[in-house]
């Protein structure tokens, strides 16, 4: 899925417990250095983060980035509207089943592509509860399934 130079910072393990992933896209984030670098130190939270499209633009809202320690006048406000970098041919696509189809843009994850940061938006569509005690009866049963031949191997 991902090339050789990448390094996870973060994942929103939450969005897939609470939404079907349909389709998943890679965008770019407009930062300022302090930011990358709070990054770089993994202060990142993604798990109340969203995002919305905007005049035909991309933002990601929510999302946490705690100030760098070392920066004094630069640091931003963490929970501040962050732009995303994506072709206007894909927001356009996004914009229009979003709006009819009633899903939602979900950032997935938050890496490293060689020195660039990069965010993973998921086109997903809400879970209701039988959904997540099926999901969740599918993995016990998963489990139990991998713990019985792991003991007859033995």
């Amino acid at each position: 899925m991902r090339s050789k130079g990448t390094k996870t910072i973060a994942e929103n393990r939450q969005a897939r417990h609470e939404y079907f992933v349909l389709e998943t896209y890679e965008a770019g984030i407009e930062l300022v250095g302090t930011e990358v670098k709070s990054i770089r130190q993994g202060k990142v939270n993604l798990k109340d983060a969203w995002c919305s499209v905007d005049n035909g633009e991309i933002f990601v809202r929510g999302m946490h980035i705690s100030p760098y320690e070392m920066g004094n006048i630069f640091n931003r406000d963490p929970l501040r509207v962050r732009k995303l970098l994506m072709h206007k041919r894909e927001i356009n696509k996004l914009y229009g089943t979003v709006k009819q189809d009633g899903f939602s843009l979900i950032p997935l994850s938050l890496y490293f592509k060689d020195s660039r940061v990069k965010v993973q938006v998921g086109l997903c569509k809400g879970k209701k509860l039988y959904d997540k005690r099926a999901d969740a009866a599918k993995r016990d049963a998963k489990r139990e399934i991998d713990r019985n031949l792991k003991s007859r191997n033995q």
